[in-house]
């Protein structure tokens, strides 16, 4: 009996053929478990763990960079060895090449002390900024390195960097032109994929309006504190837009519809898909069933997905679905954008930032807070009277939040 086991990338999901090894968790050589975490894999859609199929000494096949296909041979696990006679991660391996983004950081086997060890997210940040673990210090459990800390770390590290560059420019007078060049990860090369094929396969047109939110904020305002003290959360406003959306889409179907070569397939519930910003990328996971949400249930599952989605944690099912998305480009700045759609759906509509401005009200100018909608869409579906009367319909339940809430 063969005493070599063949570590092979998994079948993960239906529509993922490709997966990039983005790091090693153990040394080439190091006796693994079973079950243990070995590698991490990125495929398009989330970073994932790849855990040893047996107990013994692993042996590399692949890099980390390596783009593997499914099937694809990554490892071999020595089942004859012991842990006698295999290295054992101790320690944070060291840097080949002096190159930081190499680095692989590793658990220990005990619990005795967890100081200069990264969790995968952390690490991630790390190996992305060229940061040394051990220039971190860790607020985790045993001093190990958390998420928070290496946001920190990069913060401190770019500000640093700044004022290193304002140092060497006034006392030398020079400025640098140098170069360089990074792979793009598996998550920013399928966006732009994706981004590319949405502009290039639908016949996708914009159409702008703007909302008047003094009710909107006027609501908030009255009711925040009783509706903090009964749910725990906080009314935003994409719960307040996702449900505008979702109550519009039922309406008009066309709009929550998608093409499927001849065939168009409608749908009688509302997933909406939040497009949530993420170190790696901007993700889509949706909020299903929204049509028969409540508001704070909307916050809730919006604000768990950001979180998961943050910290790299979102699941392939999560990730699934979606008729609508929602794309709030205010949170940066952004006062007006056309923002793309989400294929395989018809249409996406792009918040913006809140802006008093002067508006004309019953014949008087009057200052009001002001955001632009934009609703991109796919006009091989939806016609553009019927784009127009959307965004309209949206406009005026935000307008007049009580007919949103009596579902009028």
């Amino acid at each position: 009996m063969s005493n070599i086991v063949e570590m092979r990338v998994p079948t993960i999901g239906e529509s993922i053929t490709e997966v990039t090894l983005s790091q090693w968790l153990k040394k080439d050589g190091d006796f693994v478990k079973l079950d243990e975490p070995i590698c991490e894999f990125e495929s398009d859609k989330a970073t994932l763990e790849f855990p040893a199929e047996a107990e013994g000494k692993l042996i590399y096949v692949a890099k980390e960079g390596d783009d593997l296909e499914i099937g694809a041979l990554v490892a071999k696990i020595d089942t004859s060895a012991t842990q006698s006679n295999a290295t054992q991660s101790e320690e944070k391996p060291k840097v080949e090449n002096t190159k930081v983004a190499e680095q692989v950081i590793t658990t220990p086997s005990t619990n005795d002390s967890m100081k200069g060890v990264a969790s995968p997210a952390a690490a991630k940040i790390l190996r992305e900024k060229e940061i040394d673990p051990s220039s971190v210090d860790g607020s985790g459990k045993d001093g190990r390195i958390t998420k928070g800390d290496a946001l920190v770390a990069e913060k401190t590290n770019a500000e640093k960097m700044a004022n290193d560059n304002i140092s060497s420019v006034s006392t030398t007078a020079t400025f640098g032109r140098t170069e360089r060049v990074e792979k793009m990860s598996r998550m920013r090369r399928t966006i732009a994929s994706r981004l590319v094929s949405a502009k290039n396969q639908t016949a996708m047109l914009t159409t702008f309006n703007e909302v008047d939110l003094s009710k909107i904020m006027q609501l908030r305002k009255d009711y925040q504190e009783d509706f903090v003290a009964k749910y725990g959360i906080k009314l935003g406003f994409m719960s307040l837009f996702s449900k505008a959306c979702a109550q519009v889409l039922m309406e008009m179907p066309d709009v929550n519809a998608r093409i499927d070569e001849n065939n168009i397939i409608y749908h009688d519930y509302v997933d909406i898909s939040i497009a949530i910003s993420t170190p790696n990328g901007l993700v889509v996971p949706p909020v299903k069933n929204v049509q028969a949400m409540k508001l704070h249930e909307i916050e809730y599952a919006i604000k768990e997905l950001a979180a998961k989605a943050r910290d790299g944690k979102l699941s392939l099912e999560e990730m699934k679905g979606g008729t609508f998305t929602i794309t709030n480009g205010g949170v940066f700045g952004s006062l007006v954008s056309t923002p793309i759609i989400n294929e395989p759906q018809s249409a996406i509509l792009g918040m913006h930032a809140i802006q008093e401005r002067p508006v004309a009200v019953d014949g008087k100018v009057e200052i009001r807070p002001m955001m632009y909608l934009a609703l991109s869409y796919d006009h091989r579906i939806i016609d553009g009277s019927t784009s127009v009367t959307y965004l309209v319909k949206v406009k005026q339940l935000l307008e007049d939040p009580v007919k949103l809430l009596m579902e009028l």
